[in-house]
């Protein structure tokens, strides 16, 4: 049974028609396809290849979306991952203003992953442990940073953290999502604060946020998750 199927949510139009094998016969296409522009990426990452890039990082959330819609997804979920690929779009221009640009639609699917999570209780110890993470990260880059990006970093990671955070109310697997999460925008605005990079920074910060939506898509269409 899907998870449409057993929470009572009608199907997406587009897959109403079709029958269960069906939808999952394309949710496999999908994956599948998420995968290989997901390889493709890294690889064009990895290869200092910059057409590679640009081609298969468009595709990579509209092919998971298609997944997970096969699997019975809320709209919020759709909503995150969307807002995750105008983010995704933005950053592919080496220019502040589509730095602020990509920031804010990943902020807006922050907030839609934290609608989705609800009220279902999380650890506070967790909670400790993040709190901890965002003041001492802030507070190390903060001098480091661009003056004109440090209060909106600022405000993002605040963000950021109460999705990485609230993310583990769904599970384990969301729960690591959330994580990697953090960890890929950490290393990003490591970048804009010039601190030592990895060898290839864009291939690590690419390979965690791949894993976290991932993760974090894949958490949410559980019928273990839970989601209404």
């Amino acid at each position: 049974m899907s998870t449409a199927e057993s929470t009572g949510r009608p199907a997406p139009s587009w897959a109403a028609g079709r029958t269960a094998p069906g939808r999952a016969r394309l949710g496999r296409v999908a994956l599948a396809a998420f995968a290989v522009a997901a390889a493709a990426d890294l690889v064009s990452l990895l290869a200092d290849w910059h057409l590679g890039h640009v081609i298969a990082k468009p595709l990579l959330m509209p092919l998971l979306v298609g997944y997970v819609i096969t699997r019975g997804a809320p709209r919020l979920l759709v909503a995150a991952l969307l807002f995750g690929w105008g983010g995704d779009l933005a950053l592919l221009f080496d220019a502040e203003a589509a730095f602020l640009a990509g920031m804010g639609s990943f902020a807006v699917g922050h907030v839609c992953y934290l609608v989705l999570f609800g009220k279902r209780p999380a650890n506070p110890l967790l909670g400790g442990a993040y709190t901890l993470a965002l003041l001492g990260t802030v507070a190390l880059l903060w001098a480091d940073l661009p003056a004109d990006l440090r209060i909106p970093v600022a405000g993002y990671s605040l963000l950021l953290t109460a999705m990485a955070f609230r993310s583990s109310a769904l599970g384990l697997r969301a729960g690591i999502g959330g994580a990697l999460f953090l960890l890929s925008d950490t290393l990003i605005a490591t970048g804009v604060a010039e601190w030592p990079q990895l060898p290839r920074p864009d291939f690590w910060i690419m390979a965690t946020y791949l894993a976290a939506q991932y993760l974090l898509a894949t958490g949410a269409t559980t019928r273990e998750a839970g989601v209404p």
